[in-house]
């Protein structure tokens, strides 16, 4: 088969690919009867998230319904099965049918047991037994790495008392534990379900209507008349595609499985090696979850835990947004220079006017979301809102129309995205139950705190940074920020750091796992489509990210960068974000050896070394930070003009 010409490959930039791999393909009238149901549960949510009346716990009950009921109908026992089938397996009908009893007895009878204070009959006890295992089969055939952890977080409930000092406990009846699981809102049925329930299906639903209106291929070619000629373009144009599209369906894994599969090949076409290429993909495809305006959703599950508006977050992460993927844009050019690679041909770019005419009005449904937001309309009547929004815009030129068969497609499409991260947020319940019934939570921040002499800041940020990364290896965006904000935050809000800037801290390093070797998720799926090493690809993406795991510690302290979350005029912190961008600058110019022309060793480390004090937010840091950078400079641009033109002379000829 021949390979495809550039003009092709960005055309095709960012055409996603459909659903999960792993997900099971029926054939017959099953698909139809499947396409019909996952219909049917957009718009119960549609409807109960807006204008329906139904208390928090039965939707949840009823969110968990439908999850469980595709997670076995869409998601194979085992690797093994043959994907494509006429009709169910009868083992994942005996869990549909005992999933739809467990919740269904739940919604029956929990005002009755809620009203008796609790008290459950040894039967209602057997339920939350089935219940609970029918989640762990569901999460270990979409999430297996979760649904490990989440066992080991249920044995701690009853091996814990035999753990000695801080870490243990007195332990617990089984029954008491299964009440706590099921019968509360602690458990399966709390807060993790409930962010699925609402703002997570919603947003997934919303992202999907916006690829099926042509917002991807809008983005796609708004991206490649922005840097599509500039050195290294198709690498920035996957980076600024990448952002746009993880931010909306809050996924790093998904994104990488679609948008990688044109972006990687072309990075690679474009003179990158796979490496990079795979490691740029992923690292582009992890920050949209901490990216505004929307953050993958999980900005709204913070401003809950918070308590306050979610303008407040959305402001408080642009700065560490905006470093990270400045950082990751100008990695990207610099290795282009080092290399001598071109960006793609003027015939390849399209016109920036005729773009916006043609495919700007699919912008509408985004700006109406913001919009909304800003007004003080809640986060789930503007995603609904913007839903409908993507489907009216759509109308308004011919080639873009939503038709009927668009819609359901979209439809499908966004269900079936909701199913994995749903599952996730459901088995969490039991970690999170877990923390709560223990006081782990509690307890592991005492010892944390009795370990770091002082209670050091910096030294409990990196002990939390490291636990906040195993927690979240493996889990999606929403469910690993959950996880960690109940074990991490109290202990960095304990030592002195202000409540935002603790839970942005725990949810970036929560993201970041996913490129964290030895469990990078992100950067294996990007491997797995580069062809590339996997480790090699780990730890490329960590240097590429690098200003993300650095950025957190710098507003921890002093919370300068985080727009509105604290006392610092709004001047101060502007400023504080054009210092940490020339700090990005120079930090990036020393990792990939390029400021000015080709750098030395000497000058790598000079750089690398003078990045930190112009991250740092202070006056004497900057003026020197400042000084020693226009050194380095200076020393470039005079001491090796004519050796840095011989070498770009004979880059071009080879």
């Amino acid at each position: 088969m021949p390979k495809p010409t550039e003009a092709a490959l960005a055309q095709k930039l960012l055409e996603d690919t459909d659903t999960d791999s792993r997900t099971r393909v029926y054939t017959g009238p099953t698909e139809k009867v499947i396409s019909v149901l996952l219909c049917v549960w957009v718009v119960f949510q549609l409807y109960f998230n807006t204008v329906g009346v139904m208390s928090a716990v039965n939707l949840r009950a009823f969110h968990s319904i439908f999850l469980l009921l595709f997670a076995f109908l869409l998601y194979p026992a085992t690797k093994k099965e043959n994907r494509k089938r006429r009709f169910p397996p009868v083992v994942d009908l005996f869990f549909i049918a005992v999933a739809v009893f467990a919740f269904g007895y739940f919604i029956l009878h929990y005002t009755a047991v809620a009203r008796g204070g609790g008290r459950v009959t040894p039967f209602q006890i057997a339920v939350a037994a089935l219940a609970l295992a029918v989640v762990f089969e569901a999460a270990r055939r979409t999430s297996g790495n979760l649904a490990f952890l989440a066992a080991l977080f249920l044995a701690y409930n009853f091996f814990g008392a035999f753990i000695p000092g801080q870490l243990g406990h007195n332990g617990f009846t089984i029954k008491r534990v299964l009440v706590t699981q099921f019968w509360g809102t602690q458990g399966i049925l709390g807060i993790g379900v409930g962010v699925s329930a609402t703002y997570i299906f919603l947003f997934v639903v919303f992202g999907s209507f916006l690829k099926h209106s042509g917002f991807s291929k809008f983005i796609n070619d708004f991206s490649l008349t922005l840097v599509g000629r500039t050195p290294g373009g198709p690498a920035k144009v996957a980076v600024l595609a990448s952002a746009l599209m993880g931010m909306i369906n809050g996924s790093a894994v998904a994104n990488v499985a679609t948008t990688g599969t044109i972006t990687i090949p072309l990075m690679k076409r474009t003179g990158y090696k796979k490496e990079f290429a795979a490691a740029v993909e992923a690292t582009a495809s992890t920050g949209g979850q901490f990216c505004p305006p929307i953050m993958g959703a999980v900005g709204f599950v913070m401003a809950e835990f918070l308590n306050i508006s979610y303008t407040t977050v959305m402001l408080a992460a642009i700065v560490p947004a905006f470093l990270y993927y400045l950082g990751i844009l100008l990695a990207v050019h610099f290795e282009a220079k080092r290399m001598g690679l071109p960006g793609l041909s003027k015939e390849n770019i399209p016109d920036a006017v005729k773009v916006l005419k043609e495919q700007g009005h699919l912008v509408l449904p985004l700006v109406l979301l913001i919009a909304m937001m800003a007004k003080g309309f809640t986060p789930l009547l503007s995603a609904v809102a913007a839903i409908f929004a993507a489907v009216g815009a759509s109308w308004l030129r011919k080639d873009t129309r939503m038709t009927g068969d668009k819609i359901i497609v979209a439809c499908v499409e966004g269900a079936k995205g909701a199913v994995g991260v749903g599952v996730s947020c459901v088995i969490i319940g039991v970690i999170i139950g877990t923390v709560t019934l223990t006081s782990l939570g509690l307890n592991m921040g005492y010892v944390i705190l009795n370990v770091v002499p002082n209670k050091s800041i910096y030294l409990t940020g990196l002990l939390v940074m490291v636990m906040s990364t195993i927690l979240g290896m493996g889990v999606p965006g929403v469910a690993a920020y959950v996880i960690v904000q109940a074990v991490a935050v109290p202990v960095l809000i304990k030592t002195g750091v202000l409540p935002i800037a603790a839970h942005l801290f725990c949810l970036i390093y929560a993201c970041l796992s996913n490129i964290t070797p030895p469990v990078a998720i992100s950067c294996y799926v990007a491997a797995g489509i580069a062809g590339s090493d996997q480790l090699k690809t780990g730890l490329l993406a960590v240097r590429i990210g690098l200003v993300g795991f650095l950025i957190p510690f710098f507003f921890l302290a002093n919370p300068v960068l985080l727009i509105g979350s604290g006392s610092a005029p709004l001047a101060m912190s502007l400023w504080s974000m054009f210092t940490a961008s020339v700090g990005t600058v120079t930090l990036v110019a020393g990792l990939e050896g390029w400021l000015l022309r080709r750098a030395s060793l000497f000058e790598r480390a000079a750089l690398i070394a003078i990045a930190p004090l112009l991250l740092y937010a202070g006056v004497a840091s900057d003026a020197i930070g400042f000084a020693l950078l226009a050194a380095v400079s200076i020393y470039q641009y005079v001491k090796n003009r004519v050796p840095a033109k011989k070498i770009s002379d004979s880059e071009e000829r080879s």
